[in-house]
This record gives structure tokens, sequence and C-alpha cells, in this order.
């Protein structure tokens, strides 16, 4: 072969089909079957500056606005230069897609959520409207949810897999890179692995539905998750045999991030426990330490992004999420993962929402009609079995064991900035501001701790460092690593310093390309060619 793929989730999928399309023999190794975090995801896209489906929609952007708002969350992540040409080519990025049969829709949402439901397609998926935000950059929806019903992270792999395959890329599942080989001269030239090709067809089947059930629905409840991997590693140990896979021009991990590996959440994110860990089985960091072992250096290790949204429904975002002391947290209307990071890194994972009568009232009349079924049954935990309510602010406070004099202070300082049209003391913008003032008060309890009912999910974003215009993996010294290159998430990557919804799947098409087409080429010139 002369491309080998380690990986066939979003990001291996676009890796394979530019190599293909650069005239190179394409091979895809998976561990299981294909899909990875990305068959799991809510396969929503993050693009703008004037796609096909904003102007449709009758949504004003430009790239300059697109690349203003991601300056603010990318940070140094990559160099101003990337993020401009990812944010001039997301346009055609969205037309790629679709020129490979991924559909798309022009719906637009008109209300503030985490994920839209089956009658939205484009939505904010980000902090685009929240304070400080919008007076930085132009907001535009840039959210492109695949079209497809439910979560459609699922849709999204099964077009790009097709492509692949129509384009005559082979599929080795079953198979786990062990080692890269690499030649006298350093240059990595293919992979150690373990294969079960060759093992009886009801040792492959068995071991496709165990990592079938254990990314899904094992991704909710880790016990049968953790029992279902067992399994499929006794069949890998009994019945998979070695071998060595020759890469004449590249080889290029896209193994997905580490969010599986407990050690290593440990060892570079001690904070970030008690979440649903976003991803299959074989998100263990495999494809980061085959990076490592050859000389590979990393970038952001430290970087997790955890999820703890209060909308649907919309109407949350007017409540105030506050903590132990009765303190304001954040913006309400700033995306989840900032939520969560806030909660995390200041304030021991703990967090309430604050509302009263009339939100509560509200949250039951609309929640049906603003959620997937997933989001309806997390606003039942809140109302339910994460509600405390009390007569008034100091009752409410006492039964949830939060400073009373603290909740009352900052429930005084939103209502009086509500009542005169004043700023929002955390910088809420005015159409989110409502004063609390209908008893009885409820604090909805958002802790980050593990429930089955009301997960926080949790990505890891660091990875390999490559070099930005060719997706080459780099060493410690900056040195590029001859035919090794790496995408998605086992690259330090766009979305690495801070997520927003689709940021990460867009990150993997734009950077499993840039990786496939360069691996394909074998000159490891440092040039952007497309």
């Amino acid at each position: 072969m002369d491309v080998i793929v380690i990986g066939f989730g979003a990001a291996g999928a676009c890796a394979a089909i530019e190599a293909a399309d650069a005239g190179a023999s394409v091979l895809v190794l998976d561990r299981f079957v294909g899909g990875g975090a990305t068959a799991l995801s809510g396969g929503v896209v993050y693009a703008g500056g004037g796609t096909e489906y904003q102007r449709a929609a009758g949504v004003d952007d430009s790239v300059d606005a697109m690349h203003d708002y991601l300056r603010l969350e990318v940070g140094s992540a990559v160099s101003d230069e990337t993020l401009r040409r990812f944010c001039e080519q997301s346009a055609d990025m969205i037309g790629w897609l679709e020129g490979n049969g991924v559909p798309f829709g022009s719906s637009l949402c008109p209300y503030k959520t985490s994920y839209p439901n089956d009658d939205y397609y484009l939505y904010y998926s980000g902090s685009e409207t929240a304070g400080g935000f919008r007076e930085a950059a132009k907001p535009a929806a840039r959210g492109h949810r695949v079209k497809g019903p439910g979560t459609s992270g699922k849709l999204l792999f099964a077009r790009l897999a097709a492509a692949a395959r129509r384009r005559g890329v082979e599929v080795l599942p079953g198979t786990r890179a062990t080692e890269l080989v690499t030649d006298a001269d350093g240059r990595v030239n293919g992979v150690r692995v373990r294969t079960l090709r060759d093992a009886p067809r009801w040792v492959r089947s068995a071991h496709r539905a165990l990592g079938r059930y254990a990314a899904k629905p094992g991704i909710y409840v880790p016990v049968v998750r953790k029992a279902l991997s067992r399994r499929a590693e006794r069949l890998e140990r009994r019945y998979a045999r070695e071998d060595v896979l020759r890469a004449e021009r590249g080889v290029v991990i896209t193994a997905g991030g580490f969010i599986a590996n407990r050690a290593m959440v440990r060892e570079h994110a001690p904070a970030y426990r008690g979440g649903l860990a976003l991803g299959t089985t074989a998100d263990d960091g495999s494809g980061i330490r085959l990076g490592t072992a050859v000389g590979g250096a990393t970038a952001m290790l430290d970087r997790v992004t955890a999820w703890r949204f209060v909308t649907p429904p919309s109407v949350f975002v007017r409540g105030l999420i506050v903590d132990a002391a009765g303190q304001r947290v954040i913006d309400e209307s700033r995306y989840g993962a900032a939520v969560g990071e806030a909660l995390i890194t200041r304030h021991d994972a703990k967090g309430w929402l604050l509302v009263d009568d009339e939100i509560v009232k509200a949250a039951e009349r609309t929640t049906r009609q603003e959620a997937q079924w997933f989001q309806w049954l997390q606003m039942l935990h809140m109302l339910r079995r994460g509600r405390v309510h009390g007569s008034s602010l100091a009752d409410v406070a006492n039964r949830a064991g939060i400073d009373p004099d603290g909740l009352q202070a900052t429930v005084e300082a939103y209502n009086a900035a509500a009542s005169t049209g004043a700023a929002d003391p955390a910088g809420k913008p005015g159409e989110y501001v409502q004063a609390l003032r209908t008893p009885p008060y409820s604090l909805l309890d958002i802790s980050i701790k593990p429930s089955l009912s009301f997960p926080c999910p949790m990505l890891t974003l660091g990875g390999l460092v490559v070099d930005e215009h060719t997706g080459q993996v780099r060493d410690e010294t900056g040195a590029p690593i001859a035919g090794l290159y790496a995408a998605g998430r086992s690259a330090a990557g766009i979305c690495s310093r801070s997520y927003v919804s689709g940021l990460s799947l867009a990150d993997c098409v734009f950077s499993g390309r840039r990786a496939g087409v360069h691996a394909a080429r074998r000159d490891d010139k440092n040039e952007n060619v497309f």
C-alpha cells in the first residue's frame, strides 16, 4: 500500500479520500469496524463565512467575522495563518462534504439550545451571542448539523465511509496497530498490527458486535462498556495474529483521543473526573502513543472539554448559575463547555441553576417542542431528582446547602440590573436577563459527578504536534518525522484550546484532508496544497 490510515472515524475517512484522490492506494485500519467518536456525535460541523445553507437561511456571515470569533475561542492552539485558512476554506468544506454524500439543511433554529430538534439543522452552536463575544465578533449561526433524525454523527460517518470505499480504499477491521515501523533512515514506512483478519467468522462477528454495543449503549453505562470491552480483548488475545503492513508513502494516525484511558486522564488532566467518556473503547490514547514512541511531540494533553448544558429548555438561560457561596459562576448564555470548565476549574465541580416558578412553568410547557429525547430526560432529572425548592431565597439556599446571604446578594444585584436595564453583573446579554421574583424558588443541581440521567460528556482535545501546513508529526525539536502524519483528536489542532459544537468534527475534516493529501505525495514539502 502507498498510505496506511490508523483509525476510521471522520478524520480517517477524510484522509483516506484525499489520499486516494491524489492517486495513492490506501488501507485503513480500525480496531473495531469504524465510526469512532464521530458516529457517537451529534454530527455538527462548524462552518461559516457564507455557506450555501447560511445564505439560504438569511444568515449574514463573513470570513472575517468567523475568524474574529474563533480567534477568541482558539487562542494560541494554532497560528493565526492556519485559523484564517480554516475559515477561508470553511464554506468549500461544506460543499466538499456534500459532494461526498453528506446532507445538510438550512432550517435555522430560533431558540437558544445545546442541540436542535429534528426541525432545525443550522444553529448558534457556540458562545457567539454571549456577552463579551458579540461585541468582539459579529455573531452568526455556524453549527451545520448533518440532516438526519436524532444525533446524526452516525450518518456523517456512514456517508464518508461509503465515499472512501467508492474510491477503492481498503478497510481492515478488527485490527489494532501496536507499533510503527521505520527504515534505516528513521522514516516511518509501515505498521505492526495484531489483526483478526484470518480469525474464524464467528470470532470476527462477535468482536464486531462487542465493539458496537460497548460504544452504544455502553457509552451511557460504564460498567456495561467495561464488561463488553474485556470480552473483546479476550478474543483479540486468543485469535489475533501479528503482521507487518507496509506503507510506501506514509502513515496517518487518526485514532482519536484518550478519554477512555483513565490513567492518561489522571496524568494529564486530573481535575476531569466523574464525566461520561465521549468516545469508544479505542479512544485510549494508543494513536498518540504510537507517535510518541518514534519521537513525536505532544501538546495540550491537559485540555479536556466537559459539557454542562442547561438548555433546552431555552428559558433556563434566564436563570442564574451559582456556586456553594451563592455567587455567579458564569454568563449563563455561554456554551456548555465554558460552563463545565468554569465549574471544574474554579468551583470544585459544584454548581446550581437558580430559577423561579415562572421559569419552571415555562420550561414544563416548552421543553418537549425544543428537545431531543435525551434532552427531555435531562430536564426531567433537573426538575425532579436534581431539584430543591423553597418559599424564599433563604429557604431554598438552606435546603441546597449553599450560603443564603451570598445567594440573596447575587439575586438582588441581578434583579436590579434587570429592572433598570443596566448591564448584567456577569455580562449576560439583555435578551436573556429576567428578574427572579416569583416564588417558590428552585435550585437545580448541575454539579459534575457520575450520573446516568444527567451525565457530563467529556472529550480530550490535545495530541501529537503536527506541521500546520502538512499534518506531518514533529519531534521535540520541531523537526518533521518522515512518513508520519496525524489528524483529528490524535493531533493538536484548531479545537484543542476551546471546544464549541461542531469545531472538533470540522477540524477532523480539515486536518484529515490535509494529512491525507500530503501523505500521498511523499515529498514531505512544507506547503499547503488545498
